[in-house]
């Protein structure tokens, strides 16, 4: 079964274009030109991933990113006009697994893609590895298998992208990783210096987690080096 993308694009030629580029790599594409109707269809027909532009007519990006989150699992990607950092930071925030600035190159979709679904989880997936892949650090667990994350019994809500980062973070419990150690793992890019998607991240996760904003315990900054996630204080 073809995986299945829905292209939320006003862009009548450039979504037909980007269709047809994506079906011609063996994916099922829908296209929805207005955010006030991208909502229903996307929690209706449940595509595996969105591609979502932020200028919409009817209702922005964020606005359909913002809404869809919390009842949608799959993957969305974000596309943005300017190369901004408010506008990707804000994206990331609200819940998207990756950003692209436009006119994005079909090629580097394709890329950005195949690389997010290779991470998301698909049914009936595990390999026997996966099914030992589990992490504890006192009242938290982590599952690669499942792909889920609890505090005692509470499970925490997390996208495919913050899962992938946290995931990353505990392999490596106490030792520092820098930006663009993350970067490279989880896009397969370099930090450029001015890329703030894993800090924004980290900030959504640093709530999830109920970890103090102002003082972190639980996902240390160690500033000039990087990240760093504790052993301890998960009591």
């Amino acid at each position: 079964m073809k995986t299945r993308i829905l292209l939320v694009e006003d862009d009548e030629r450039l979504a037909e274009l980007t269709a047809e580029y994506l079906r011609k790599n063996d994916f099922e594409v829908g296209i929805e030109a207005r955010g006030d109707t991208a909502e229903a269809r996307i929690l209706g027909e449940r595509p595996e991933l969105v591609v979502l532009d932020v200028m919409l007519p009817g209702k922005d990006g964020f606005e359909v990113c913002r809404a869809i989150r919390p009842h949608f699992a799959g993957v969305i990607v974000m596309l943005t006009a300017r190369d901004e950092d408010f506008d990707q930071i804000l994206g990331l925030e609200l819940g998207a697994d990756d950003y692209i600035t436009k006119p994005a190159q079909p090629r580097l979709l394709l890329a950005r893609i195949k690389a997010l679904l290779r991470r998301a989880p698909i049914s009936g997936s595990a390999t026997p590895s996966d099914v030992d892949a589990e992490l504890a650090f006192g009242r938290f667990r982590i599952s690669q298998a499942t792909r889920t994350a609890h505090i005692g019994d509470d499970a925490i809500d997390l996208t495919t992208a913050e899962f992938d980062l946290i995931w990353l973070l505990a392999q490596h419990a106490g030792n520092i990783l820098s930006r663009d150690d993350l970067l490279q793992q989880l896009r397969g890019i370099g930090f450029d210096g001015l890329d703030r998607s894993i800090d924004a991240r980290i900030s959504r996760l640093r709530k999830k987690l109920g970890d103090d904003p102002d003082n972190p315990k639980r996902i240390k900054t160690v500033r000039g080096k990087g990240y760093l996630f504790s052993k301890h204080d998960w009591q």
